[in-house]
């Protein structure tokens, strides 16, 4: 069985929708770095359920959206050195991030 991401409502889960402004020469190299760092740290935290890298057609955003169990789970994840080695690589990448936490308010299908 495949795991996949799940998008509904009335779970008492933490998503991190991070929005990275990248130069678009740099967008595939940040990709690369958030994939990395998704499966060499991010995915063996506890409390990690999911992560889904979007490049912007444009070249100018990386959208990084998480799924954690909680927020306990997501600011534990920030205290781990191994994390921040990723994050400030990630960063470094970057000309802007825009890190949030979200709850699911609204789901729509066909």
């Amino acid at each position: 069985m495949t795991a996949t991401t799940t998008i509904e409502t009335g779970r008492a889960i933490a998503t991190l929708i991070n929005v990275f402004t990248v130069l678009p020469e740099r967008q595939a190299e940040l990709v690369a770095v958030l994939s990395r760092a998704t499966e060499e740290t991010m995915k063996d935290r506890p409390g990690f359920l999911s992560a889904n890298i979007h490049a912007s057609a444009d070249g100018e955003r990386v959208v990084n959206y998480a799924q954690w169990e909680g927020e306990e789970h997501f600011l534990a994840m920030l205290a781990d050195p191994s994390a921040q080695e990723h994050m400030t690589e990630a960063a470094a990448l970057a000309e802007g991030f825009d890190p949030r936490l979200y709850a699911v308010e609204s789901v729509h299908h066909i």
